[in-house]
Protein backbone atom coordinates (compact mmCIF):
# COMPACT_ATOMS: atom_id res chain seq x y z
CA UNK A 1 0.00 0.00 0.00
CA UNK A 2 1.27 3.45 -0.83
CA UNK A 3 1.13 6.38 1.49
CA UNK A 4 0.56 9.97 0.50
CA UNK A 5 3.74 11.89 -0.16
CA UNK A 6 3.95 15.25 1.53
CA UNK A 7 6.18 18.17 0.76
CA UNK A 8 6.55 21.23 2.95
CA UNK A 9 6.56 23.66 0.02
CA UNK A 10 3.90 22.18 -2.29
CA UNK A 11 1.02 19.88 -1.43
CA UNK A 12 0.97 16.54 -3.28
CA UNK A 13 -1.51 13.75 -3.68
CA UNK A 14 -0.03 10.24 -3.88
CA UNK A 15 3.15 11.57 -5.41
CA UNK A 16 1.52 13.86 -7.97
CA UNK A 17 1.78 17.62 -7.50
CA UNK A 18 -1.46 19.53 -7.49
CA UNK A 19 -2.11 21.99 -10.25
CA UNK A 20 -0.33 25.32 -10.06
CA UNK A 21 -2.34 28.52 -9.96
CA UNK A 22 -1.99 29.25 -13.70
CA UNK A 23 -3.71 25.98 -14.61
CA UNK A 24 -6.19 25.97 -11.74
CA UNK A 25 -9.90 25.74 -12.52
CA UNK A 26 -11.98 28.92 -12.48
CA UNK A 27 -13.91 27.84 -9.39
CA UNK A 28 -12.43 26.30 -6.26
CA UNK A 29 -15.17 23.65 -6.30
CA UNK A 30 -14.90 22.83 -10.00
CA UNK A 31 -12.51 20.18 -11.23
CA UNK A 32 -11.54 20.32 -14.88
CA UNK A 33 -11.01 17.35 -17.11
CA UNK A 34 -7.23 17.79 -16.90
CA UNK A 35 -7.41 17.48 -13.12
CA UNK A 36 -9.64 14.44 -13.43
CA UNK A 37 -7.23 12.74 -15.83
CA UNK A 38 -4.23 13.52 -13.64
CA UNK A 39 -5.96 12.03 -10.61
CA UNK A 40 -7.03 8.95 -12.57
CA UNK A 41 -3.51 8.39 -13.91
CA UNK A 42 -2.04 8.88 -10.42
CA UNK A 43 -4.53 6.40 -9.02
CA UNK A 44 -3.53 3.80 -11.60
CA UNK A 45 0.18 4.54 -11.31
CA UNK A 46 0.37 4.26 -7.53
CA UNK A 47 -2.08 1.43 -6.95
CA UNK A 48 -0.89 -1.66 -5.15
CA UNK A 49 -0.19 -4.36 -7.78
CA UNK A 50 -1.35 -7.02 -5.34
CA UNK A 51 -4.66 -5.21 -4.86
CA UNK A 52 -5.58 -3.55 -8.17
CA UNK A 53 -8.42 -1.09 -8.44
CA UNK A 54 -11.91 -2.38 -8.84
CA UNK A 55 -12.67 -2.60 -12.61
CA UNK A 56 -16.24 -1.44 -12.01
CA UNK A 57 -14.94 1.64 -10.24
CA UNK A 58 -12.56 2.35 -13.12
CA UNK A 59 -15.39 2.04 -15.66
CA UNK A 60 -17.60 4.31 -13.56
CA UNK A 61 -14.86 6.95 -13.45
CA UNK A 62 -14.33 6.68 -17.21
CA UNK A 63 -18.08 7.05 -17.77
CA UNK A 64 -18.14 10.13 -15.53
CA UNK A 65 -15.27 11.63 -17.49
CA UNK A 66 -17.11 11.02 -20.77
CA UNK A 67 -20.23 12.58 -19.31
CA UNK A 68 -18.29 15.70 -18.25
CA UNK A 69 -16.84 16.06 -21.75
CA UNK A 70 -20.30 15.78 -23.33
CA UNK A 71 -21.69 18.35 -20.91
CA UNK A 72 -18.87 20.75 -21.85
CA UNK A 73 -19.71 20.27 -25.54
CA UNK A 74 -23.39 20.92 -24.83
CA UNK A 75 -22.48 24.07 -22.89
CA UNK A 76 -20.45 25.39 -25.83
CA UNK A 77 -23.36 24.72 -28.19
CA UNK A 78 -25.79 26.47 -25.84
CA UNK A 79 -23.48 29.50 -25.66
CA UNK A 80 -23.37 29.68 -29.46
CA UNK A 81 -27.15 29.39 -29.62
CA UNK A 82 -27.59 32.12 -27.00
CA UNK A 83 -25.32 34.45 -28.99
CA UNK A 84 -27.24 33.70 -32.17
CA UNK A 85 -30.57 34.31 -30.44
CA UNK A 86 -29.26 37.55 -28.94
CA UNK A 87 -28.09 38.80 -32.33
CA UNK A 88 -31.43 37.92 -33.87
CA UNK A 89 -33.31 39.75 -31.12
CA UNK A 90 -30.99 42.76 -31.25
CA UNK A 91 -31.21 43.04 -35.04
CA UNK A 92 -34.97 43.53 -34.69
CA UNK A 93 -34.19 46.64 -32.62
CA UNK A 94 -32.18 48.39 -35.36
CA UNK A 95 -33.68 51.81 -36.04
CA UNK A 96 -36.00 51.60 -33.04
CA UNK A 97 -35.94 53.79 -29.95
CA UNK A 98 -34.91 52.00 -26.77
CA UNK A 99 -34.66 53.08 -23.17
CA UNK A 100 -31.99 51.36 -21.09
CA UNK A 101 -30.66 51.40 -17.55
CA UNK A 102 -27.29 52.99 -16.82
CA UNK A 103 -24.84 51.78 -14.18
CA UNK A 104 -25.60 54.78 -11.93
CA UNK A 105 -29.29 53.81 -11.68
CA UNK A 106 -30.59 56.38 -14.17
CA UNK A 107 -31.78 55.61 -17.67
CA UNK A 108 -31.03 56.85 -21.16
CA UNK A 109 -32.74 56.43 -24.51
CA UNK A 110 -31.96 56.69 -28.17
CA UNK A 111 -32.20 54.98 -31.53
CA UNK A 112 -30.29 51.73 -32.02
CA UNK A 113 -27.70 52.38 -34.75
CA UNK A 114 -25.84 49.05 -34.76
CA UNK A 115 -25.51 45.72 -33.03
CA UNK A 116 -22.30 43.88 -32.06
CA UNK A 117 -21.40 40.55 -30.55
CA UNK A 118 -18.43 40.40 -28.21
CA UNK A 119 -17.09 39.06 -24.93
CA UNK A 120 -19.85 40.88 -23.00
CA UNK A 121 -22.55 39.36 -25.20
CA UNK A 122 -24.66 41.27 -27.67
CA UNK A 123 -24.18 45.04 -27.48
CA UNK A 124 -26.43 47.75 -28.88
CA UNK A 125 -24.90 51.03 -30.04
CA UNK A 126 -27.30 53.81 -29.09
CA UNK A 127 -25.87 57.21 -30.01
CA UNK A 128 -22.53 57.47 -28.22
CA UNK A 129 -23.50 54.86 -25.61
CA UNK A 130 -23.38 51.10 -25.63
CA UNK A 131 -25.79 48.82 -23.78
CA UNK A 132 -26.60 45.13 -23.55
CA UNK A 133 -29.97 43.53 -24.21
CA UNK A 134 -30.58 42.82 -20.53
CA UNK A 135 -30.35 46.55 -19.72
CA UNK A 136 -33.11 47.53 -22.19
CA UNK A 137 -36.24 48.53 -20.28
CA UNK A 138 -38.45 49.93 -23.07
CA UNK A 139 -38.73 49.63 -26.84
CA UNK A 140 -40.81 51.91 -29.08
CA UNK A 141 -41.32 52.63 -32.78
CA UNK A 142 -40.58 56.34 -32.30
CA UNK A 143 -37.35 57.06 -34.15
Amino acid sequence: MTTPVTNDTKPTVYGVETLNSSAAPKSENALGKDTFLKLLVAQLKYQDPMKPSDPQSFLAQTAQFTQVEKLEEMNKQLEKQATSTGLSTASALLGRKVTFALSDGTSASGVVASVRSGADGVTLDVGTRHTTLDQVTEISNDA
